[in-house]
């Protein structure tokens, strides 16, 4: 059965106190009453009659189909109560249950001052147990059973110990059978039975009983072994009550102040002006204000008082003996009446005799005796009706109502007495003939049905008689719990379909709610129906007038309609009642806690320490002096379920009030719904109303003092009050609805309440930070540019050989340390045991600052060690943190988020949230109410813009060391060179890990000029010839290079050690700074043996470099040689031994440089040629020299061979260029390129310094560019032409030399003709005679002074490569003088080699020959047929015979 004091049978209920007796703690004596209530529910039909002739009034054999319900309280019901017995006498305990706790029977003795003689502790114990029992028949003697249950006691075998009367052993669970329980509560139940006749007997030798609110003597008399005197008062157990005299009760209902429990605050001694904490804001009067929901005055008393107060505030009470007064005068209006035998006497006797006839028949309704009690109650209630007595009429009907449902609840069939039917008229004859023909429902019993036609009239009715004004009304109590009582028997009929029967029975006797809720749909068919029911139970709502009630029974009459709204779907009507019920708590509170404070001499607002200070816990021990087991429970549960129906914005809107609070889950899953329910709870309700309710909440709190709901209820408000709102950048409005005062009142009170908390030694309470969004972003400061460690593929390894030097590297292929570190790769990479900082993002969108203690990131993955920092956040603003974190092992790491502690709050951990959000409503309205919001905080629908929970991964490498440049021989880093000049330095590199060695380094080099050349390079109108240039220099004149050495140093540094490597620097145009670069790690292993990629870090040496000039070549040009060469100009050039001078212009030409000193001292420079020539010269500063170096003419077998690229890039595809070059052009420039590198093969050049510093150095003769009458000085043709005369008379006649013949002799013309080339040659001879010393047209015209035999012009056959042929021309001068003979050769065919040779030589090749040479060879357009004449011609002189 329910524990609810107001279910409808109420006054069919017995109530039994239950009392702890002995040594018991208090969850042992919570165990027992669960195991004790489950047999609440006594059948008569079990119950044994009592065997004496005189104690047979109530027997159990009359109407075995009763039953008794026991209401099990473990408390004395307040004086108010009691002062309405005898007319609610179900009010009044009539059992007394001692509950002792067996297991304590043999330890230790329970009351060492009796000596006795028992020779064992647990008899001795159990003697003492009937001491005490004894005493508890003196305390309660108005009750009528006195049993003392030892529970978990198992008698010994050997020495049993007898049993006195009244003490009942009941073993343990394991050993206590089915039925052992529900023994007991029939024997009890059957002393019961037999002590209520002597009662009853009692009641029927009384010949008037008083009505509440009449005589203040008689009511004492009454209930004088309740509280009247010392003698017989209640039991005042430390645990259970206040020791202290007690007053008697008063008509005015005010509670006896000393008798309350030490679990509630003192209870007031006299009204005063409620005193409300000052640690939050009051959003109502601190006692209940008048309500329109209110009941008005009802009688001529309660308008009385409302004029002789003159105020209908509840700060304001009745003087002493104020009742008595306005009692007196209202006993005063009587209206006069004769005498005899309808006189006044006799209208007493017979309302005394009604009135005890309905307390007869409410005693056989407890009892049972269901049909007698309907007998007697039908009897009194006509009486009462006849005399007038309203308000025992109506306690009769409502007596009998309920003994109907009972014996209808039991299947006994009734008839509905005449006097529960309304006045026979033509309305309600046809209203009851309509409701009987719509319930056709054939499974219900007709008197069933009749029961439920009349049920809502009975009840009106019932609630008329009550509410009369006359003489004798009804205190505000028993009308307002009726009034619940009959709401709930409408409810159970409306809960059911508005039918009466098994459902509806469950409900009204034992409380049992339907399992599926009520929802806002009307539900216009079902009668009653909810308006009809609200308006009824609205008549319970209390006044504002304090006299009437004390604050205990407002707060019961409060919950009582709070308990009907609820299952009838109406949360909103029934947070409004527990809104009213809240504000009446708080009143009663502070009230009791400023009376508390006052009588110990404290001021109320010295708080909770000097309190406990002033009940001698030093230190602030204690919060609250409580005993054992005065802790009340539910509290929390009704505060949040009044939250709940207004919608407050929660901490975990799903969390249900009973769940474990040390439960709290804070993973991303479960911050997201708890920001999504948040949010959902934003929308519903009204701000205002919510922040009121959190106000009462936290004013409640302070006054019982409950710490934990202080805590919580503030930070609700703060959160209910936020925005809910992660701004971003467009700056959303993310500011409370509340002031900045209240703001810093309730963190100052959350801070103040945690404190103190915790020096009480509750380290367990804290509130929830109000603000989901705290962290918003996590990321890694980046480190230095010199630890940062950059990834590596292995395939980046050069050659997976750590000794190999820069310098092996080719510059054209790519060198991935050169290349920039990759910042988003390089933010994400730690290294194990170094720190790390990390800037954490924390938002404040409120107009309070917020102390945060305690800051540490949350990781996962690999072991990660965080620092805790703490900060406090400015109001409204963003704010960033740094905290410093070192992981301890390698492996994949993520910050998930921090793990902060607020002052006054939990520690827990907050996701990232960097995205901002707001939230958004549901445009879709599928429900309205509270339904609608749970739907939509339970389901998985998400509503608005997705919320994202981010985190930062990372990766831990191994450990690794720290290299820095120690010292360099380079004075401040910087370097003076002059063009040409190599210097050679040295750099010191220190490790600074103590404990890991430096396994692998790698030299890479930058420099200023390698910018433009690359510039030059990525250039796509560049010549070719340029392209190589600028490629060539990259990389065969390099501004930095290691220095070269027969043995490279192994490349290791050990922990703590230092290593020296030299480099060289080299002086050319442009370079203005390089920089060093090494890039260093510990592999720990053979980099052939490297599986997966490695990290380097970077340190580097920046040098700045100053070039000035040396020797520059100033001016260039090439010289032919013919005839014979002078001996000075041998002499100078050292070919006196080289070679013949006849030959010596054919082989050789002249080079003449200009040299210029552009250094402020004397240079020596030195000219190395072919053969051995050595050519040296001393240039002064400034003078420009001119140096004649005697030059090899070349030949070359491709003078138009395509330009080669370094670059392999170049060699692997066929770049098109957007240059427009003619063929002519092209075959000029290829044919300058070659020529040029020959002569830069066998040509160079030095200096050096004569005085000054000594210094040395080579000169750049790169820039020598030849045009193309230099190439014809150097080149020889292809095909060599020599012209000879002989003269067969003669001998030895011609060549190169003059030679003579006379006039008319026959002279032989021998033509060579050599092809050098490695193809054949289809040649075609061409002499060409003239006259020597004469302009051109006369120099050719000989005809009539030279003949010859056969044509000057003849093809000759195919000349095979490097073969010559000689051809002869008979010839004869036909006058005196000197002829030149030249020749050339014309190419009169083009050879092309035949296909099945090609297809041999690719065969030999082993692939087919690709198209990028074609396509090269193609830029000089198609071949053309060659022409070569003769370098030299043959001079020939003719003389006469004479």
């Amino acid at each position: 059965m329910s524990l609810d004091s107001l279910l409808p049978i109420a006054p069919a209920r017995v109530k039994a106190l239950v009392l702890p007796l002995g040594q018991i703690r208090g969850d042992r004596f919570s165990s027992f009453i669960e195991r004790l209530r489950p047999e609440h529910v006594v059948s008569l039909r079990d119950v044994s009659p009592d065997g004496r002739p005189n104690r047979n009034m109530f027997s159990p054999l009359a109407f075995p189909d009763g039953a008794v319900f026991y209401e099990l309280i473990t408390h004395i019901p307040p004086p108010s109560h009691l002062a309405l017995s005898p007319f609610d006498f179900y009010r009044e305990p009539l059992a007394v249950i001692a509950i002792a706790d067996g297991d304590e029977l043999n330890r230790v003795a329970f009351n060492k001052r009796q000596s006795g003689n028992a020779p064992t502790i647990a008899e001795q114990n159990i003697r003492t147990l009937y001491q005490e029992l004894e005493d508890l028949r003196d305390r309660f003697g108005k009750a009528l059973v006195h049993q003392v249950l030892i529970f978990d006691h198992t008698p010994s075998k050997e020495n049993p110990v007898p049993m006195p009367e009244g003490l009942i052993a009941i073993p343990p669970p394991d050993e206590c059978k089915r039925t052992t329980l529900k023994t007991i509560m029939c024997d009890i139940t059957s002393q019961l039975l037999a002590e209520m006749t002597a009662l009853a007997k009692s009641f029927e030798a009384m010949s008037f009983i008083e009505s509440p609110g009449q005589s203040h003597s008689t009511r004492q008399a009454n209930g004088a072994a309740w509280g009247a005197d010392d003698t017989g008062s209640a039991n005042r157990r430390n645990s259970q009550f206040n020791p202290g005299p007690q007053r008697s009760s008063s008509t005015s209902g005010l509670p006896d102040r000393q008798m309350h429990r030490m679990s509630m605050p003192v209870a007031p001694i006299k009204h005063n002006s409620a005193i409300v904490s000052s640690n939050s804001t009051p959003a109502r009067p601190s006692t209940p204000v008048r309500s329109g929901l209110s009941n008005p005055p009802t009688t001529f008393d309660d308008l009385a008082a409302g004029l002789s107060t003159g105020s209908t505030t509840p700060d304001q009470v009745t003087r002493p003996g104020a009742g008595e007064h306005f009692r007196s005068e209202s006993s005063d209006r009587v209206s006069v009446q004769g005498f005899g035998s309808g006189g006044l006497n006799d209208r007493w006797r017979a309302k005394g005799k009604g009135r005890v006839t309905i307390l007869m028949g409410s005693l056989y309704l407890q009892a049972g005796r269901w049909p007698d009690a309907l007998k007697e109650l039908i009897d009194g209630a006509t009486v009462a009706r006849s005399i007038n007595d309203h308000i025992w009429h109506g306690k009769a009907l409502e007596l009998v109502t309920i003994t109907l449902l009972l014996l209808g609840w039991v299947k006994v069939e009734f008839q509905v007495p005449a006097i529960c039917l309304p006045p026979q008229d033509k309305t309600t004859a046809a209203i009851f003939t309509a409701l009987d023909a719509a319930i056709t429902d054939p499974s219900q019993p007709k008197y069933i049905r009749n029961l439920q036609i009349v049920l809502p009239d009975l009840l009106e009715r019932i609630v008329g008689l009550y509410s009369r004004i006359s003489v004798e009304h009804l205190p505000p109590l028993p009308l307002a719990e009726t009034t619940i009582r009959f709401s709930k028997i409408l409810s159970a009929l409306h809960l059911a379909d508005g039918k009466l029967g098994e459902r509806s029975y469950d409900t009204m006797i034992f409380g049992k709610l339907p399992s599926t809720p009520l929802t806002t749909s009307p539900r216009l068919i079902v009668v009653p129906n909810r308006q009809q029911i609200v308006t009824f139970l609205f008549r319970a709502f209390p006044s504002s007038s304090s006299e009437l009630l004390t604050i205990a029974d407002r707060v019961s009459i409060l919950a009582g309609i709070a308990s009907v709204l609820g299952p009838l779907g109406h949360h909103r009507k029934k947070a409004m009642v527990t809104r009213e019920l809240v504000s009446v708590l708080i009143s009663g509170l502070v009230e009791a806690r400023t009376r508390g404070a006052a009588d110990m001499g404290i001021h109320p607002a010295a708080g909770l320490v000097a309190l406990n200070a002033a009940n001698g816990h030093g230190n602030s021990a204690v919060a609250l002096e409580l005993g054992e087991g005065d802790v009340e429970q539910g509290i929390g549960a009704f505060l949040a379920l009044l939250c709940k129906s207004y919608g407050i914005v929660g901490f975990d809107m799903k969390k249900q009030p009973s769940d474990d609070a040390l439960s709290t889950e804070d993973s991303d899953a479960a911050v997201i719904d708890r920001i999504r329910g948040q949010a959902a709870a934003r929308f519903f309700g009204f701000t205002s109303v919510k922040l009121n309710i959190l106000r009462a909440c936290i004013n409640f709190s302070e006054a019982l003092p409950d710490f934990n709901g202080v805590l919580k209820f503030s930070s609700d408000l703060l959160r209910t009050a936020g925005s809910g709102v992660a701004p971003g950048p467009r700056k959303e409005d993310a500011s409370p609805v509340i002031a900045r005062d209240e703001q810093v009142r309730l963190v100052t009170n959350i801070s103040k309440t945690s404190n103190l908390s915790k020096r009480l030694g509750l380290n367990h309470l804290a509130a929830e930070y109000w603000d989901e969004f705290l962290v918003r972003g996590v990321a890694l400061e980046p480190l230095p540019n010199t630890r940062i460690p950059v990834p590596h593929a292995k395939s980046t390894l050069p050659g997976a050989v750590t000794a190999r030097t820069s310098q092996d590297v080719n510059p054209f292929i790519y060198n991935p340390f050169l290349k920039q570190a990759n910042k988003a790769a390089a933010d994400h990479i730690l290294v194990a045991d170094e720190p790390a900082t990390f800037k954490v993002t924390l938002q404040n969108p409120y107009d309070v600052e917020v102390d945060v203690e305690n800051l540490r990131l949350d990781t996962s993955g690999a072991d990660f060690e965080s620092s805790s920092e703490s900060t406090i956040i400015g109001p409204y603003r963003t704010q960033i943190l740094k905290v410093t974190g070192t992981p301890r092992g390698p492996g994949a790491l993520k910050v998930t988020g921090a793990i902060i502690r607020v002052r006054g709050c939990r520690e827990r951990r907050f996701p990232i949230f960097s995205q901002p959000w707001t939230p958004q409503a549901d445009v879709k309205v599928k429900a309205t109410g509270l339904p609608a919001l749970e739907s939509t905080i339970s389901s998985d629908v998400r509503i608005g813009r997705p919320l994202k929970v981010e985190d930062v991964g990372l990766n831990v490498i191994p450990q690794q060391p720290i290299v820095i440049v120690k010292s360099t021989t380079l004075p401040q880093a910087s370097v003076m060179v002059l063009e040409g000049e190599r210097q050679v330095f040295s750099v010191t590199l220190q490790n600074l890990s103590r404990t890991t060695p430096v396994d692998f380094m790698l030299f890479s080099f930058q420099d200023s000029t390698q910018g433009p050349l690359q510039a030059g390079i990525n250039n796509r109108d560049a010549a070719p010839a340029e392209l190589y240039e600028f490629e060539y220099i990259l990389m065969k004149r390099q501004g930095l290079r290691r220095l070269n050495k027969k043995e490279p140093e192994k490349r290791y540094i050990a922990p703590g050690g230092t290593a020296t490597f030299d480099f060289e620097i080299l002086g050319k145009p442009g370079l203005t700074n390089a920089a060093i670069q090494i890039d260093y790690a510990h592999l720990g292993m053979p980099p052939e043996e490297v599986k997966e990629q490695f990290h380097t870090r970077q340190v580097s040496l920046q040098l700045t470099v100053t070039v000035n000039a040396s020797v520059e070549l100033a001016r260039l040009d090439v010289l032919p040689l013919s005839g014979s060469m002078p001996q000075p100009l041998l002499s100078l050039t050292n070919l006196e031994s080289k070679s013949d001078p006849a030959t010596l212009a054919e082989e050789y030409c002249l080079l003449s440089m200009d040299l210029r000193n552009a250094w402020p001292n004397s240079m020596e420079v030195q000219l190395d040629g072919e053969d051995g020539v050595v050519i040296e010269e001393h240039i002064l500063p400034g003078n420009v020299n001119r140096v004649i170096v005697p030059l090899r003419r070349i030949y070359l077998q491709d003078p138009h061979a395509s330009i080669p690229a370094l670059n392999p890039s170049r060699q692997r595809q066929f770049v098109v260029s957007t240059r427009k070059i003619t063929p002519d052009m092209e075959r000029s420039n290829r044919e300058a390129f070659w020529y040029r590198e020959r002569i830069l093969d066998t040509l160079t050049a030095r200096w050096k310094t004569v005085s000054g510093p000594k210094r040395s150095g080579y000169i750049d003769l790169r820039g020598i560019r030849l045009s193309p009458r230099m190439m014809d000085a150097i080149r020889i043709d292809d095909i060599g032409i020599d012209i000879s005369i002989e003269n067969p008379s003669k001998k030895g006649l011609g060549g190169t030399a003059k030679g003579s013949i006379l006039v008319d002799d026959f002279v032989q013309i021998k033509v060579g003709i050599t092809n050098r080339s490695a193809q054949p040659v289809y040649p075609m001879l061409r002499l060409m005679p003239a006259l020597c010393h004469r302009p051109l047209n006369v120099a050719l015209d000989f005809t009539r002074k030279f003949a010859w035999n056969g044509t000057l012009q003849q093809a000759l056959p195919l000349l095979a490569a490097k073969s010559s042929i000689e051809v002869e021309v008979q010839a004869m001068a036909l006058c005196r003088g000197e002829f030149e003979i030249g020749a050339s050769v014309e190419e009169y065919q083009i050879w092309q080699e035949p296909k099945a040779a090609k297809d041999e030589e690719e065969a030999k090749g082993g692939r087919q020959r690709s198209d990028t040479q074609t396509m090269l060879d193609a830029i000089m357009g198609a071949k053309e047929r060659r022409i070569w004449h003769s370098r030299q011609a043959c001079v020939v002189k003719v003389e006469d015979h004479d």
